[in-house]
């Protein structure tokens, strides 16, 4: 039975079929960088544009949602806001719940049983805070609402399924890099590249990275899920992540893998660490609920390293 409590439930809105992306690319760039889970980390933002000024080509910017979280100060949600809305963007679970007025799916995030109760709490409490922050900004919330949860890239010929969750929710946890090691979720991820006509999807929302090789009737497909834009995704590092899919490879990609002539890597985001730890400290001290479930992570890094993301070896059959 569905858990239908705060944090954990799915609402119907959120859900979809992954045949809704075998339809016609609503974008076709030279190189797509694709930014998940950015949480309002300015640093992070001002670091991204600064690395898509030295691309040797034109660069289209994706933010597939979440790119709110900690921003709760005014100045923070005005400015990360401003500045994503500059480019495209998707609404995640976070922007979605920005949007509306219903606490009943508290952070909209949709934890699975192994993501223990005190931490779904602390996530349906930074909501709540951040919700406060962006009723001062009716403009603001009106425009997250009408952002699309996903969309169709090209890159190269090359058809990207761009989502927040997974093929089927907004919030779906079947891209995550726990339910991928479970052989009939890998098998139900695999059926999807059929479903939708890509050759890739490129999610995030489950916060840690994966990348994902599949054999399909459509060829060797991947899955990309960057984890975090805007936090450290491996133990001892202090970098997010971003996908990025070009036909022309990264020579600072952390790993990375081949679809058809098209790159798909895992690209660092070398943010000032120091300026966003002292600016999640003036809004989350100690004791706060997204001091108590991330500080840690963003000072050391979860336990987690790049071999563990980077399942290219075992292809699956759908």
């Amino acid at each position: 039975m569905q858990d239908s409590r705060p944090g954990r439930g799915c609402p119907i809105a959120y859900r979809y079929a992954p045949a809704d992306l075998a339809r016609a690319a609503e974008l076709e760039a030279e190189t797509l960088y694709v930014i998940g889970g950015l949480y309002g980390n300015t640093p992070a933002l001002a670091e991204l544009l600064k690395r898509a000024g030295r691309e040797p080509r034109a660069v289209t910017l994706v933010f597939n949602g979440d790119f709110n979280w900690f921003n709760v100060d005014a100045a923070g949600f005005v400015s990360v806001n401003a500045e994503v809305l500059r480019h495209i963007a998707l609404r995640g679970n976070v922007e979605t719940e920005l949007a509306g007025n219903d606490d009943a799916a508290g952070c909209g995030c949709g934890y699975p049983d192994f993501v223990g109760d005190a931490e779904v709490e602390r996530s349906n409490r930074i909501l709540e805070r951040l919700r406060e922050t962006a009723r001062a900004f009716p403009d603001a919330r009106a425009r997250l609402g009408t952002l699309p949860d996903r969309m169709v890239a090209k890159v190269s010929g090359v058809r990207i399924g761009v989502v927040h969750g997974d093929a089927e929710s907004l919030a779906g946890w079947g891209f995550s890099q726990e339910l991928l090691r479970e052989p009939a979720r890998r098998e139900a991820a695999a059926a999807w590249f059929a479903a939708a006509e890509v050759r890739i999807f490129a999610s995030s929302h489950s916060c840690l990275p994966v990348m994902q090789a599949f054999d399909t009737p459509r060829g060797r497909c991947i899955l990309a899920n960057n984890g975090a834009a805007g936090m450290p995704n491996f133990g001892g590092s202090r970098h997010g992540l971003i996908t990025r899919i070009s036909p022309i490879a990264a020579p600072d990609a952390l790993y990375g893998t081949t679809v058809d002539g098209v790159r798909v890597e895992a690209l660092p985001v070398a943010y000032d660490h120091a300026m966003f730890e002292r600016e999640f400290l003036a809004t989350w001290p100690a004791g706060s609920p997204a001091h108590t479930s991330y500080y840690r992570r963003i000072v050391a890094g979860p336990a987690y390293r790049p071999g563990d993301a980077l399942r290219l070896e075992a292809p699956v059959t759908a």
